[in-house]
């Protein structure tokens, strides 16, 4: 599969590591659909890439649906899905206000990892109609994990297990979709400079780099985004998660 002749959707696009794989996407010849919240952000980064947007809740079914429509119906199909919608909070399971909230822990679920597997689930089914190219290729699905998924910290209780979850089902959703000619593979990155960790202070971001052996700085949205573009063209990546953190383990 070539990135000059994909049809892809980027959940989260209109910031952060879904901007800039949209926008490197567009670059190298794909059409692109930005799904996000953001309208107004979503239909500007939209704009600027000649792609398109839908105002999107990846929690809710049938506005995926309406999503997964609308970016077919305009760019003739779907052959790529990513997902990088998703929310960091930072909570303690017991803190000195008392136990984590319940609402938090489910929403935190909700949003990373059933809204990640609505969007996939759905785009599948989509992509699954297209013509298989001749190595049998209909579509590939690319998941944003994390290494909190591995190396969770104080406060990431939430979120680890939802990041958690997305490294659990890349295998089994990629056995369930070979017959169908769909690869599933999941990205998990380090320590990225998006625009939650843009907004605190730079003594706090460098002293988050310095934590990174090699090479010691966050990384660049770019950096994901050039991953999940190699992703799409090598045909023999599926089932696996690559860690993208530059050596980084966190203790």
């Amino acid at each position: 599969m070539q990135l000059n002749s994909t049809l892809a959707i980027v959940t989260g696009g209109a910031s952060g590591l879904g901007e800039a794989t949209a926008r490197h996407f567009s670059s190298l010849g794909a059409q692109v659909t930005l799904l996000d919240r953001d309208a107004i952000r979503g239909k500007q980064v939209a704009s600027e890439i000649g792609g398109h947007f839908a105002e999107t809740d990846v929690t809710d079914e049938m506005s995926v649906q309406a999503a997964i429509d609308l970016a077919a119906t305009r760019m003739g199909g779907i052959t790529v899905a990513v997902n990088c919608a998703g929310i960091a909070l930072g909570i303690k399971t017991v803190g000195r206000d008392g136990p984590h909230p319940l609402s938090a822990f489910q929403k935190t679920i909700d949003i990373n990892l059933v809204g990640s597997f609505n969007v996939a689930r759905l785009a599948a089914e989509a992509m699954a109609k297209n013509t298989a190219e001749p190595d049998g290729a209909r579509g590939v699905i690319i998941n944003t994990a994390s290494v909190a998924a591995f190396d969770g910290q104080k406060g990431q209780t939430a979120y680890a297990a939802s990041k958690g979850g997305i490294v659990g089902m890349t295998l089994p959703m990629a056995r369930d979709l070979a017959s169908s000619g769909i690869r599933v593979m999941a990205i998990a990155p380090g320590i990225f400079k998006t625009p939650m960790l843009a907004g605190l202070p730079e003594d706090v971001q460098t002293g988050l780099a310095a934590d990174v052996p090699n090479p010691a700085r966050l990384g660049d949205p770019n950096e994901y985004a050039r991953l999940a573009a190699f992703i799409v063209e090598m045909g023999y990546l599926n089932g696996e998660v690559i860690r993208l953190d530059g050596a980084l383990r966190m203790r």
